[in-house]
């Protein structure tokens, strides 16, 4: 566990009146449920010595699809991966902007960069914390080719509303599904709705291969530049091969893929896991609803709003601090947690905040209007805790998380 905050906290933070911390052991902010049955699937495949055949990613790919509702999917080595090789097959190009949200994982937020485009960032909704559609349509230009819609913390963004915007103006919609497997949006499953769908399987992410991602699709031509894209470009189907004449040992390299496909062991662990995906749902809704009742007569925070028309995954539980009711900013409430013993962490830092944007002479920021580019993300940021959620955490787990924040809240309130 990392013990800085512990360590920062003794320097210059005061220990919550009251003695001992919550807990002797720390609860971890996030930690994989991995059964035996995980376990004895992974090892038989390195038992087989068939690491590379690609038959568990096959299986992998097809009891993905059948869970979400896509025509097509193909697993890849992570999720930055995935958003990758999702942006190229959208026809992401050189000189493009990309919109997306500010309020997402910065390596996702890269992938425009790969292919030579530049990220535009619009606002988000202050009530979902996802990118807002009247936004995004106040940020298109004539170079506008796409859209990447990110479900902050497993909550599905209001695809409808940008879509009708993606339509006006003829623009791909790509989601980042990082936190949104087994998110649901009207009824509709995430992963089936949009041009194509780009999912992570991180230790944190809802299910996990120990790292490694996943690309869903129903349209034809994405999905042969998807396979090509992840696989160096290789063709290995005689009746598209150039030269067909040559023995069964031929392929060809017919585009500059990548090495992005997904090892057996992985797929056939995410396999495994994917007939748990309920039960880690339910589990995940369940502890999600304990802190929304244990929080919601706090008058320093706001507990995460839920649109009617979704059903969120919850893979992340992100308090929203309200510093005019504190005597304290976040750091020190953050380190009081860590003191308590329950690890909490922060979702996120307005992407082109991160350096490399400096660095890189500030091209990838909207320019269109004054001020900051998202005035509502980096205020909302300041005020962002997430507390653990996963589906391991016991009932006294919980009890747990809910005393300590409400001892270090009730300690720092006004």
């Amino acid at each position: 566990m990392n013990d800085g905050p512990l360590r920062a906290l003794k320097q210059d933070s005061p220990v919550i009146a009251g003695g001992a911390p919550i807990r002797e052991k720390p609860l971890s902010f996030s930690e994989p449920d991995l059964n035996d049955d995980d376990i004895d699937r992974v090892s038989a495949v390195l038992k087989s010595g068939m690491l590379t055949a690609g038959v568990k990613a096959r299986e992998f790919e097809k009891s993905f699809a059948s869970l979400v509702g896509a025509r097509y999917t193909v697993a890849v080595s992570t999720g930055a991966a995935a958003m990758h090789a999702a942006c190229y097959a959208a026809g992401v190009s050189r000189g493009d902007e990309v919109i997306l949200s500010p309020l997402a994982f910065a390596g996702f937020a890269n992938a425009p960069l790969y292919l030579g485009a530049k990220p535009v960032f619009a606002d988000v909704d202050e009530h979902t914390l996802n990118i807002a559609p009247e936004e995004i349509e106040r940020n298109i230009t004539e170079q506008t080719s796409a859209i990447i819609v990110t479900h902050f913390a497993g909550h599905p963004a209001d695809l409808d509303a940008i879509h009708a915007v993606a339509r006006r103006h003829n623009l791909v919609v790509i989601e980042d599904a990082t936190s949104a497997l087994g998110a649901v949006y009207k009824g509709k499953p995430v992963g089936s709705i949009s041009n194509v769908t780009a999912f992570s399987f991180h230790p944190e992410a809802t299910i996990t291969t120990g790292g490694g991602g996943m690309i869903t699709t129903d349209d034809d031509d994405a999905y042969r530049w998807l396979r090509l894209f992840v696989d160096q470009g290789i063709v290995r189907d005689r009746s598209q091969m150039v030269n067909r004449n040559e023995g069964s040992w031929h392929y060809e390299v017919q585009e500059l893929g990548y090495d992005y496909q997904l090892p057996e062991l992985q797929c056939v662990l995410g396999t495994s896991q994917l007939a748990r995906l309920d039960s880690f749902l339910i589990r995940r809704s369940e502890i999600a609803a304990r802190y929304n009742e244990a929080f919601a007569d706090l008058t320093c925070v706001q507990i995460p709003h839920t649109s009617p028309y979704c059903s969120p995954a919850w893979n992340l539980y992100v308090l929203r601090l309200k510093p005019e009711r504190l005597q304290a900013d976040r750091r020190r409430i953050y380190m009081a947690l860590f003191a308590e013993k329950v690890c909490v962490g922060v979702h996120y830092l307005p992407v082109y905040l991160h350096p490399l944007h400096g660095w890189l002479g500030d091209p990838n920021v909207c320019t269109l209007h004054d001020g900051p580019p998202c005035p509502k993300a980096e205020s909302l940021y300041q005020r962002l805790i997430t507390l653990p959620l996963f589906p391991k955490m016991t009932d006294d787990d919980v009890n747990d998380v809910i005393k300590a924040v409400r001892r270090v809240l009730g300690y720092f309130s006004r």
